[in-house]
C-alpha cells in the first residue's frame, strides 16, 4: 500500500474486474456478471473466488480461477473456463490476468476509488435486482439492490422501504 491508496479492502473491486476483463478475453460472447462483493459469475454459475489478507503495510489479493475444471461445490453452481468453451492455459490466463490486474491497480491509484466503483457497477447485478443476505444472527434479509456506497458497500431495499447498507458478507442474487 502506497500513502493516498484507496482503502485496501476496496481491491476485492480492483481484483474483480481484473477477473472479469481476463475472462472476457478468452469467452467474449457468453453472459457475465460481476456479484459483490467480488464474485464473478459465468452463464450464472461462480467461476471463481477472491480474498484479500492484510499483512501490516500490504495487501495479499488471492485470485483462484477454475480454468479446466470446476470443483463440485453443493448447493452452488460452478463452471470452469473450459467448460464454457475457452481455449487457455492456466499459464495463458495468468498471462493476461496481470495485465488487467496491473491496468485496474493504476486506475484505483490514479482515478481513485469512485472510478473503479462507477466502473464495477456497469458489468454487475443491475440495480433493482432482488438480493438476499444474512445478518450477524444469520437470520435472511431479502430486498433490491440500489448500489453501492462511495465506500464499495452494498445498498439494500427491504420490503417495508427501509435502507440497509452491507460492507461483509456474500449475498445471493435473483
Amino acid at each position: 500500500m502506497r500513502p493516498g491508496d484507496p482503502a485496501p479492502s476496496s481491491l476485492s473491486f480492483v481484483a474483480g474486474l481484473a477477473v472479469y476483463g481476463a475472462i472476457r478475453t478468452f469467452l467474449p460472447d457468453v453472459p457475465m456478471l460481476l456479484k459483490w462483493p467480488n464474485d464473478v459469475l459465468v452463464s450464472g454459475a461462480k467461476i471463481c473466488g477472491i480474498l484479500l489478507e492484510r499483512v501490516k503495510d500490504q495487501v495479499v489479493v488471492g485470485i483462484g480461477v477454475n480454468i479446466a475444471v470446476a470443483p463440485a461445490v453443493e448447493g452452488r453452481a460452478v463452471t470452469s473456463l473450459a467448460a464454457e468453451g475457452a481455449t487457455t492455459d492456466a499459464a495463458g490466463f495468468l498471462d493476461q490476468l496481470a495485465r488487467e490486474f496491473e491496468s485496474y491497480v493504476g486506475i484505483w491509484r490514479e482515478a481513485g476509488l469512485a472510478h473503479i466503483l462507477e466502473k464495477w457497477e456497469t458489468l454487475a447485478h443491475p440495480v433493482g435486482m432482488t438480493v438476499t443476505t444474512s445478518d450477524d444472527g444469520g437470520k435472511k434479509i431479502t430486498g433490491e439492490f440500489v448500489g453501492l456506497k462511495a465506500d464499495g458497500a452494498l445498498r439494500l431495499r427491504k420490503a417495508d422501504g427501509t435502507l440497509i447498507e452491507i460492507r461483509a458478507g456474500d449475498i445471493s442474487i435473483g
